[in-house]
């Protein structure tokens, strides 16, 4: 039997180029290296196909973990926001080409936004146990603050190949200055420098 998993990729390629009325199966057949009947044994349907196609996409991402209990609001943050900039980037086709069939196809979007809204839920999570600590100077409402920095990571994977001049250089750095700008319009200091300052200043003191 075939690798499943090949069919699944090869299928989402297909989609992010032709969209699903050009993504014919015997194009996904092709592009995987088997025969249609294959594909309809599998899967029953072209349908079928590229929804398992999109639970297959979000199934596979690896976002960092945020942890109930904020500790380093800046590397937490950042870490977590340049591992959801990387799933946007590396799927920003497939994505673009479901936006553009969002009417037509909706039950295709929901597999798609799956990752998106469940990266929502958990960093409103993060910043309401953030707001509960009491390290926010200024009131703000966790959606809100979330919608704000996942907006800005959003349009940066799908834009800057686009408009590259409109985006932070250096681009590697990107997600942590979305954070920052974040972290700071809530007021909630940046302590990571401060820390790696005392461990290195520690770090001196037991090897002197």
């Amino acid at each position: 039997m075939h690798n499943r998993q090949e069919i699944l990729d090869a299928a989402a390629q297909v989609f992010a180029q032709h969209g699903f009325r050009g993504s014919t199966t015997r194009r996904i057949a092709d592009a995987a290296g088997v025969n249609e009947i294959t594909i309809f044994r599998q899967f029953g349907s072209k349908e079928a196909l590229l929804r398992e196609a999109m639970k297959h996409m979000t199934q596979s991402v690896g976002l960092a973990l945020l942890p109930d209990v904020p500790s380093d609001p800046e590397r937490e943050l950042t870490l977590w926001s340049e591992s959801f900039i990387q799933h946007l980037r590396l799927r920003s086709s497939i994505i673009r080409k479901t936006m553009s069939e969002m009417e037509e196809r909706p039950e295709l979007s929901e597999c798609a936004s799956y990752v998106p809204r469940q990266a929502s839920a958990d960093l409103c999570h993060y910043l309401t146990a953030l707001k509960r600590q009491g390290r926010a100077a200024e009131k703000f409402e966790p959606k809100t603050a979330a919608a704000m920095l996942m907006g800005a990571i959003f349009a940066d994977a799908m834009g800057r190949e686009m408009m590259p001049d409109v985006y932070p250089q250096p681009q590697e750095k990107a997600a942590q200055m979305y954070t920052r700008l974040l972290l700071r319009a809530l007021g909630v200091e940046i302590v990571s420098r401060r820390t790696t300052s005392k461990q290195t200043k520690r770090t001196k003191q037991l090897s002197a």
